[in-house]
């Protein structure tokens, strides 16, 4: 037992309230049913807080309480339900990946080659059923398909068969159960049929059934591989190890398991950055496309954060680490892919009941049809291949695709877009939406204000005075060194307390930067605060030069204007609240062409507010990223933040956008209102197949070849439909992208 315990440490994370968690590979999970049958199983158990299987990853997620349970029994419980488990390793998944695919493509030729030789002895009956053959000359091409066949099957119908036998031997029952006794069936039924010397036998039927049924398990498995790129992807980027510095001045490189905040790593130039930190010495570009949606090479200094996963430039950089082998950003983003491969919505969740139900409804509904038509008095035969052809025809194989496609396709467009789920039903909620509010700080505006009057401004005093801000920790200094990075601190400067810094410039005269009175440039900070009353000023001069004076501001994201009109021509209502003063809120909301917003609200009256849209019937999106916004996104129907929110921000979100852009909520909105409508489309088409295939079966017009092509031909159908969950190209967007850019440089006088 003690042997058990430390292997399940190894593997398991302790939760902050106490819980653990552990991330098992489940062996046998094909089917939705499946995955309700363990989530159901493991919850059962006292002290399990949740279980929750990816069917995409085979991997099951368990919570429990490490006061209440032995997380031995979990595996006890596993190998009850008829499933074999083991700690989930994602080289050796991928490694077992490779090998089922392998499996099933040798099943899948051994069927098809098989298939088309079976058919082509078929053909040769059916034609001379109807004309001159002989009685001996169709026994012998009968037991020429059974020779061909039986071993064919046998091979290529070992995923069914073993995973059925898996859960009888458990008393269970799952989609593999009726599948084989279908196959083996109609098998039997027609070795009984050529010894009998019948016209008809079914060989091809079976063999086309497991040729079409592996073709569907094929594309699952790809489909499947194709999902998880995204979060592969992701975990190349983590590096294992980290270059240490010690306190001695020795660098060693260890395991991020051996790295813990406040110490310091090095990372030289063209490595990967493996903690999140601060760098304490060093300049360099960094490609941080990760956490901000941007392509292009950021510049990095004393003071910046860089983030675990990105890639650093030509610069050596020390860093003092944040976090290391757990809890950084690169560790959220995987969790978010994680929950929203997980997630079930009410569309998934109605799929997944319905496929429970399936193997008792059909099992009897089969035995009712043999019993029905055995009555009738046609024979036990004919009755029996009815029977088959209702076991064949109403595999939920459509149903159980019908919503995870849907899911997984628009999970992956969503973080294709710059999106990222964060709960399980966010698709569902943003396709309701006909109302959304924004935050204006932070969420409509960048992050950091800018220059509202730059045109007016020297160009030479803005670069020096960033040089000098470069300096300083006041938070005005450090909005303005934050607009170019490029530049370098001057050295040798001077800070002359509550009034401003002083320095030489290059040809020895005195440069300050500071209060306008500290800079002379009194008068002139009268007439830039007319023109710009909601900004805070600083001022520069140089010896012998007319001062400048800069209105710090907000300023709008680059396609904040665009995207609220095109959300406004959706059809819904745009409303803006904000703890900010009136008169700057009113600003933002003219030039956003926004007609209702509210400001100087605090959080709980940002809440009664939404409360009282959705008490009039309106659906809210919220979308901000203060900490005071919190109880405001947890308050709405569905919410989004940017990846720059505050912790407990992202918390209460549904779903975190990456990028400087508000373009990632016009995709999430889209995509949410096509996969709704997907799903429900494909739920309606694996209804209506069943309402009108079973009928056509029940009454004996259906053959167990015809079924075969039904039922596979409807899993095809709704996956198809499922890949029009991809975001469209945005053409808007793109004849817009000038004048987002154009828009970019306006410098908006938001105050």
């Amino acid at each position: 037992m003690q042997q058990v315990e430390r292997d399940w440490s190894a593997f398991s994370e302790e939760l902050p309230n106490g819980n653990e968690q552990i991330a098992l590979a489940v062996e046998g999970i094909y089917c939705p049913a499946c995955m309700t049958r363990i989530e159901r199983g493991l919850t059962d158990l006292e002290g399990v807080e949740r279980a929750r299987v990816n069917l995409s990853s085979h991997r099951l997620s368990v919570v429990w309480d490490p006061e209440q349970l032995d997380p031995s029994i979990l595996l006890e419980r596993l190998a009850d339900l008829g499933y074999g488990a083991h700690p989930f390793d994602p080289a050796a998944v991928k490694n077992e990946e490779k090998k089922e695919n392998s499996r099933i493509l040798r099943a899948l030729a051994v069927a098809g080659f098989a298939a088309m030789n079976v058919m082509l002895l078929s053909i040769s009956v059916w034609s001379g059923n109807v004309s001159d053959i002989s009685a001996e000359t169709r026994d012998f091409f009968h037991w020429l398909s059974a020779l061909i066949a039986l071993p064919a099957a046998a091979y290529a119908g070992i995923p069914f068969f073993s995973s059925a036998w898996r859960v009888l031997r458990k008393g269970h029952l799952n989609m593999d159960v009726p599948i084989s006794i279908g196959v083996i069936l109609a098998l039997l039924l027609s070795i009984l049929q050529t010894a009998q010397h019948e016209k008809e036998v079914y060989f091809e039927s079976a063999l086309m059934l497991l040729f079409f049924l592996l073709i569907g398990r094929w594309l699952d498995q790809m489909m499947r591989v194709k999902t998880r790129a995204f979060a592969e992807n992701l975990t190349a980027l983590k590096a294992e190890t980290a270059m240490k510095l010690f306190e001695d001045g020795a660098l060693r490189e260890v395991p991020l398991s051996k790295i813990e905040a406040g110490d310091r790593v090095l990372v030289r130039p063209g490595e990967r950055v493996s903690v999140d930190g601060s760098v304490l010495e060093g300049n360099s570009q960094v490609d941080q496309s990760l956490v901000t949606g941007e392509t292009t090479l950021i510049d990095v200094e004393k003071g910046d954060s860089v983030y675990a996963g990105t890639l650093n430039g030509e610069g050596a950089l020390t860093i003092k680490v944040t976090a290391a082998a757990k809890g950084t950003l690169l560790d959220e983003v995987n969790r978010l892919i994680d929950d929203a491969m997980e997630a079930k919505s009410r569309h998934r969740q109605l799929a997944d009941r319905a496929a429970e139900l399936y193997a008792p409804i059909v099992h009897t509904a089969a035995a009712a049809t043999f019993t029905g038509w055995w009555l009738w008095g046609i024979g036990w035969q004919p009755s029996l291949v009815i029977s088959i052809s209702v076991l064949i025809i109403t595999c939920p194989c459509a149903l159980g695709l019908a919503i995870p496609a849907v899911q997984v396709v628009a999970s992956g467009s969503l973080f294709r877009n710059q999106v990222l789920l964060n709960r399980s039903d966010a698709l569902e909620r943003l396709s309701k939406v006909d109302t959304i509010v924004f935050d204006k700080t932070g969420t409509l505006t960048r992050p950091m204000p800018g220059i509202a009057n730059r045109e007016d401004c020297n160009p030479d005093h803005i670069n020096l005075a960033i040089a000098l801000a470069k300096t300083s920790s006041h938070p005005l200094s450090t909005a303005l060194a934050a607009l170019d990075r490029k530049i370098e601190p001057i050295a040798d400067v001077v800070e002359e307390k509550g009034k401003g810094l002083v320095a030489q410039d290059g040809n020895g005269k005195t440069i300050r930067l500071g209060s306008p009175s500290f800079c002379g440039a009194q008068e002139l900070a009268k007439s830039v605060s007319a023109d710009y009353p909601l900004a805070s000023l600083i001022a520069f001069s140089r010896e012998g030069e007319e001062p400048s004076v800069f209105a710090l501001s907000q300023q709008l994201r680059s396609d904040a204007k665009h995207v609220v009109s095109k959300l406004q021509e959706s059809g819904r209502e745009i409303i803006i609240l904000s703890g900010d003063q009136p008169a700057a809120v009113e600003a933002m909301a003219h030039q956003l062409d926004v007609e209702r917003f509210e400001a100087g609200i605090d959080p709980t009256e940002k809440i009664a507010f939404i409360e009282k849209l959705k008490e009039n019937g309106k659906t809210v999106l919220m979308v901000g990223d203060g900490i005071n916004d919190a109880p405001a996104l947890a308050a709405a129907h569905v919410s989004l933040s940017p990846v720059t929110a505050a912790h407990v921000s992202q918390a209460a979100s549904d779903a975190l956008f990456l990028g400087e852009k508000l373009e990632p909520v016009l995709h999430a909105l889209d995509i949410g209102a096509r996969a709704r409508k997907i799903m429900e489309q494909n739920l309606a088409l694996a209804t209506l197949y069943n309402i009108i295939a079973v009928p056509f079966a029940v009454a004996g017009f259906v053959t167990p070849l015809i079924a075969a092509l039904a039922m596979s031909g409807s899993s095809l159908v709704v996956t198809i439909n499922a890949l029009r969950a991809r975001a469209r190209s945005d053409k808007w967007f793109a004849d817009n992208l000038a004048a987002d850019e154009a828009y970019a440089d306006q410098q908006p006088k938001l105050g």
